[in-house]
């Protein structure tokens, strides 16, 4: 007996189109650099993941040989745009049937495919046993080699690019909460399950009681999970800083060091993923889940701490003079431009009706007006720092967001602010009562699509994202509405369709 010898097949399916990368001059010279030594290295890989981030914030992927990927590489991968129609329950949101899907890109027409191009400078090995395997982000294009307009990576390079032309660079800093819980059985969640209706949440059980903030002992409870999960991220290359418990029963927050605004977002994503699938492993279950519907949970959220630096002086512009002075004109400046657009940006932050959940008065750290404050985790901004390490917390997010998309509308803001707000906005006073003037954020997420909708998120969207979300979150908002009007009052707590809905996939 002897192994078969197959003939080599005619032509690379799904490889997106010869030489696109070189045709369209799709990479710089460090990508290159990079796609070069890929190459040299690829016989020491199994299997590559090639991935992007959908608008929901959600990593799709094709698994592909290393053979494959060789070819994929410099002529990105065919893609179905599955992941711009469906919504967070996978219904329809986007009728591609019909002859103008509505959001101004006929290419949806049909779903064609687009382009995948993977991006060198984000190719990492994944730690593991088995197959060896890499994990590579992509940027999504049209068949003509322009950026695809429902891409939310792309937003982020957009937006990023109008600080680089002010010789400006905006530094993000990541902190964000999670829970681990310990699964119950194998159930696979499929009865019931369809387009736009989602299965069973998965069981789960609390690995801790929580309420004992940061305590060692607390900590100490989760660390065979959470320990190897934090060396695998130091391998990954995450500048990750630490890992902490916090209030809720294994709820626990992970602090990376300050990045790159791109950098930033991706690191979020691969986070992100990788946790989720790292527990799964080990029979646990990871939720960015705002609010799972589990006793005792108390509401998590992303913290996007952000500064700009001035590229010319290396100064960070939001600091003021002196140790103790606060914060500079530059840096109140873009907090009335983040300020300004809260409510209108708020559906890029906070997109789940979970999320909301958070925002309510009863949650005392969670922002519910728009305002500045040093040091006060009651307020929507929190100045943090001096001097040099001046910097401003953004506490509105919740952590399943599209990374993309909250990271670009922080930054769009804040640069709006920079370049056309006077900076004299005084903060609220520690301790004080709530002023009734004040703005509130959205309650809800109809109440944030209505901001959007009249907001001028295609200035930083561009009109065809901006339409695309607005089918996708008034679909979710619509089945939740739907189901809630059958199920009776559901009150300010979780309710059984958001555990369905976000519990496993977030």
């Amino acid at each position: 007996m002897y192994a078969r010898s197959w003939s080599r097949p005619y032509g690379e399916g799904g490889v997106g189109r010869s030489s696109f990368v070189a045709e369209f001059g799709i990479w710089n010279d460090e990508q290159t650099a990079a796609a070069e030594q890929i190459e040299a290295g690829l016989h020491d890989i199994d299997l590559v993941r090639v991935a992007f981030c959908d608008p929901h914030g959600l990593a799709r992927s094709k698994t592909l040989t290393s053979q494959a990927f060789q070819g994929v590489l410099r002529n990105g991968m065919d893609f179905s745009p599955g992941p711009f129609i469906f919504d967070t329950g996978h219904a329809v949101a986007v009728d591609f049937q019909s002859g103008d899907p509505g959001i101004g890109v006929s290419e949806i027409t049909g779903a064609g495919n687009f382009v995948l191009v993977p991006d060198p400078l984000t190719f990492q090995v994944l730690p593991g046993d088995g197959p060896r395997t890499a994990w590579i982000l992509g940027d999504e294009y049209l068949r003509d080699g322009t950026p695809h307009p429902l891409s939310t990576r792309h937003v982020l390079k957009k937006i990023a690019a109008r600080y680089t032309e002010r010789d400006l660079t905006p530094i993000v800093g990541l902190e964000a909460e999670w829970y681990l819980t310990r699964r119950l059985d194998t159930t696979a969640g499929n009865v019931g399950n369809g387009f736009g209706l989602q299965g069973p949440a998965p069981a789960v059980e609390a690995v801790d009681s929580g309420y004992q903030f940061n305590g060692d002992n607390a900590y100490a409870s989760v660390a065979a999970i959470t320990n190897p999960i934090a060396m695998d991220l130091v391998a990954l290359g995450l500048p990750l800083r630490s890992m902490e418990h916090e209030s809720g029963p294994g709820q626990i927050e992970t602090t990376f060091s300050p990045m790159t605004a791109l950098d930033t977002a991706d690191a979020m994503l691969l986070f992100r993923t990788h946790v989720k699938q790292s527990c799964a492993r080990r029979g646990y279950h990871a939720s960015f889940m705002s609010l799972p519907r589990v006793d005792s949970f108390d509401p998590s959220g992303w913290h996007l701490n952000q500064s700009v630096i001035d590229n010319t002086t290396g100064r960070n512009i939001f600091a003021a003079d002196g140790i103790a002075a606060g914060i500079s004109t530059e840096g109140k400046s873009y907090a009335e431009g983040l300020m300004d657009r809260a409510r209108a940006y708020c559906l890029l932050s906070v997109p789940t009706v979970n999320g909301y959940r958070r925002l309510g008065a009863e949650h005392s750290l969670s922002p519910t007006r728009i305002g500045w404050s040093f040091e006060d985790r009651g307020a929507m901004i929190r100045v943090v720092g001096g001097g040099s390490s001046t910097h401003i917390e953004n506490r509105v997010g919740e952590p399943c967001a599209n990374p993309y998309l909250n990271i670009a509308a922080q930054l769009h803001a804040g640069l709006e602010g920079l370049t056309g707000f006077p900076g004299t906005t005084e903060p609220v006073r520690v301790g004080s009562a709530p002023d009734a003037r004040a703005e509130t954020l959205p309650q809800s997420l109809p109440e944030a699509l209505e901001a959007f909708r009249s907001g001028p998120a295609a200035d930083l969207l561009g009109k065809p994202l901006a339409a695309c979300l607005i089918k996708l979150k008034e679909s979710e908002a619509a089945r939740y509405e739907a189901w809630a009007s059958e199920a009776g009052p559901t009150g300010t707590a979780t309710t059984e369709w958001e555990q369905r809905e976000y519990f496993e996939n977030f």
